[in-house]
């Protein structure tokens, strides 16, 4: 799959109007959107990734329309966990419902920025590294079970840790205690202050970089071409800022979503793994010669097991959770005894 300059190009200004669009369109007047505004534009954006994947599908074949939806699909359902840790940033700022819409798509476009770097320098890697698909096959299948691991049944949100970004930026930049509106800077005293608006959406843009840290690996596990790992990764981070007010109540909900992600991650571990097989030059595997008998894994199977996941993870975290609240709604309304009424 050979991708002209130009299109790059083209694709890189589109997804740039659709930011620009997006803040004078959304961001520009501050206000909490509706749920009937969050949900129209967040079907948009995902009605838009999907007319892509369908071109993609018929100028570069159903084998590149088939890794770009499963691509999506992967990188859509980890953008949703990233809005658990993005809600952690908000409430531990303290950022006014009427200003997150800025924040987000500020620190999206960090976001975005930050991943072209990554996926980038994984593309180059894996041009002249066949074997960094262990790597990547290993983290995967690390962070899989780490996530699996991770106490999720606690419903007070987990402590938020600055990283070494925004601890340098806090060093670096004298920041004002308090809001000032949407404004980034002000000027106390004759001196000229960043205000706590621009901290947390450094916070939300650096904090991303440790999401891709799985994300770019997974897509890749998906996918070489370097155009459609940064087009999942930019139709998925587009409708972010829409998805986060559209979910809301409901995150809390998806008790299941990180075993769902993390069985995905560990699938695909699995996959970049025998994948490298396939290509392996390490001397101390099989002679340094390709492993023929590992199986390889179809596109399809992999979108199949991506959708049946989510799918499996979304059901049951709505019963379990549904049970849990009629389980609480019958503890509420059962009578108290009293220390009167013994049985004689």
């Amino acid at each position: 799959m050979s991708v002209p300059v130009w299109v790059w190009g083209l694709t890189v200004l589109g997804v740039l109007g659709l930011m620009v669009f997006d803040f004078y369109a959304h961001v520009r007047t501050p206000h909490e959107p509706t749920f009937r505004e969050s949900a129209f534009w967040s079907v948009f954006y995902i009605a838009l990734a999907l007319v892509f994947g369908v071109g993609l599908l018929l100028v570069w074949g159903p084998s590149h329309g088939g890794e770009y939806f499963a691509g999506y699909v992967t990188e859509k359902s980890l953008s949703v966990d990233n809005l658990f840790v993005f809600l952690i940033i908000m409430t531990r700022f303290a950022v006014p419902r009427i200003y997150q819409q800025k924040v987000l798509l500020v620190g999206v476009a960090i976001a975005l920025f930050l991943r072209g770097l990554f996926i980038w320098a994984g593309a180059a890697a894996i041009e002249q590294f066949s074997w960094v698909f262990y790597l990547f096959g290993a983290f995967l299948i690390y962070t899989a079970v780490k996530l699996a691991r991770e106490d999720h049944d606690s419903e007070a949100p987990s402590e938020y840790h600055e990283n070494r970004l925004l601890r340098l930026v806090r060093r670096v930049l004298p920041s004002s205690p308090e809001y000032h509106g949407d404004r980034l800077t002000v000027v106390e005293g004759g001196k000229r202050l960043v205000t706590p608006m621009l901290i947390v959406m450094v916070a939300i843009g650096s904090t991303d970089v440790l999401f891709a840290l799985d994300s770019i690996p997974a897509i890749y596990g998906l996918t070489k071409e370097p155009y459609i790992v940064f087009t999942t990764n930019a139709f998925a981070l587009l409708g972010l800022r829409q998805l986060y007010f559209l979910l809301g109540g409901l995150l809390q909900r998806l008790v299941y979503l990180s075993e769902g992600l993390s069985f995905i991650l560990a699938f695909i571990g699995v996959k970049l793994v025998l994948e490298a097989l396939h290509t392996n030059e390490l001397p101390f595997v099989n002679g340094g010669e390709p492993v023929g008998w590992a199986p390889e894994i179809p596109i399809w199977l992999s979108l199949t097991v991506i959708l049946g996941t989510l799918t499996i993870a979304t059901v049951a975290s709505l019963v379990s959770t549904r049970r849990a609240e009629r389980a609480s709604d019958a503890a509420a309304s059962a009578p108290v005894a009293t220390g009167d009424e013994t049985g004689d």
